[in-house]
């Protein structure tokens, strides 16, 4: 998946880099920027409520049982491309594109079981950004919504020992907030990013077993999402 996304993206920035039209001319007062970013998923995915639960069912006769039981999900590297779009040099909006992947794991009571695999995460945000001008350094700030996706999710190895058959992730909407620098290296265009987006963001995972809902859970995800890479301006 990763060396897909990381092709795409070669491919994507090559083809702006390349282009000969005289409107994709670089500039550093351009109207649209597209940055190529490295970037650092880092989610909560703690349970913040048991919202339903069958202690009928294997899974939840283990989770009643459990004294303290946390979850977590794991970090993810990936590639990203963000798009921009100046208004004015004090104001633009930005719109993001990776898909990345986790799995969760129980923590506290529940250390050392696999809950939920194969997590894919697609989170649409568009946010709204001030710059400052402080010379060749550019910091901003924003903030704007964020739908997160959430498809492809599998028991966990644990969860399928218990009886778990099937678990689905909600789709949430929230907000993220955003700051970060560019930092210009020429007057054709072209710079360096660096940015860190704060999510606030919740999901309800319900675990089936065949027919029945076994368990239901609120978690928090909230994660930080850090990202740095190189940028073109025209």
């Amino acid at each position: 998946m990763n060396k897909i996304l990381t092709a795409s993206l070669a491919t994507a920035i090559a083809a702006v880099m390349m282009a000969p039209s005289a409107a994709m001319a670089g500039s550093a007062d351009g109207k649209i920027q597209v940055k190529v970013l490295g970037t650092g998923v880092l989610p909560d995915g703690k349970i913040v409520g048991v919202e339903s639960i069958s202690t009928a069912s294997t899974l939840g006769a283990a989770v009643a049982a459990t004294v303290g039981p946390q979850t977590q999900a794991n970090d993810n590297y990936v590639p990203t491309i963000a798009v921009e779009y100046f208004f004015n040099p004090m104001i633009s909006v930005e719109t993001i594109c990776c898909l990345t992947q986790h799995h969760v794991s129980g923590a506290g009571g529940l250390a050392g079981t696999r809950l939920v695999d194969h997590v894919l995460v697609l989170p649409a945000t568009l946010t709204l950004k001030a710059h400052l001008d402080a010379g060749p350094v550019k910091p901003y700030i924003g903030v704007g919504p964020s739908w997160f996706h959430i498809m492809g999710e599998k028991p966990g190895a644990t969860a399928a020992a218990l009886g778990v058959t099937r678990v689905k992730m909600s789709d949430e909407f929230g907000i993220a907030v955003q700051g970060g620098v560019d930092i210009p290296v020429n007057d054709t265009g072209m710079g360096i990013t660096i940015d860190a987006k704060k999510y606030f963001m919740d999901t309800h995972a319900t675990f089936y077993q065949g027919s029945t809902v076994a368990l239901k859970t609120k978690h928090s995800l909230d994660p930080w999402v850090v990202s740095a890479g190189i940028s073109y301006r025209f």
